[in-house]
């Protein structure tokens, strides 16, 4: 069904306000992928903060501009999924690399991240990235390895005193 335009400058506001607040973009080609494969995906984004929407191109393209996502204007073309990590970078990556496993229709045409737009293979490096959780965790255990270092020398040191005396 057509929109008009009071609908399509509403679409154009809702994926520019997401835009100019998100970390990543997949834009993926779904030709072929069914209805609950679709809702499913959908389920899941809501759940990981993804937002997820299927757009005509020329208002995505106008949607991002004046955004970090501005480089993908030129590939936004053929039938695309939008999919705007909202929470962490790496979210909409891991999201449609899950579902891609299961239906090779479904492929990353772009991916855009930190103002610079990568072709769709890059998918692989954007779901890499670590979660919030695992960043910190990764921070922390850097921040304590000094001192259990220390520790364990210590230790070491008290335990050959005790069998030499």
């Amino acid at each position: 069904m057509a929109l008009n335009l009071s609908q399509k400058h509403e679409v154009v506001a809702e994926v520019a306000a997401v835009a100019a607040t998100a970390h990543s973009l997949v834009a993926a080609e779904y030709a072929g992928v069914t209805v609950s494969q679709m809702t499913a995906m959908r389920k899941k984004a809501r759940e990981t903060g993804v937002y997820l929407k299927v757009v005509k191109n020329t208002l995505a393209s106008r949607a991002v501009a004046g955004t970090e996502f501005e480089c993908t204007q030129d590939q936004l073309t053929g039938p695309l999924l939008y999919a705007f990590s909202t929470e962490e970078p790496g979210s909409a990556g891991r999201l449609i690399k899950e579902f891609a496993k299961g239906n090779d229709k479904l492929k990353a045409k772009v991916v855009s991240i930190g103002g610079k737009a990568y072709p769709g293979a890059h998918l692989e490096v954007l779901a890499s990235l670590p979660t919030r959780d695992q960043a910190l965790s990764m921070f922390l255990s850097t921040l304590v390895e000094p001192a259990t270092r220390v520790a364990r020398a210590f230790k070491a040191i008290a335990e050959k005193q005790e069998a030499t005396a």
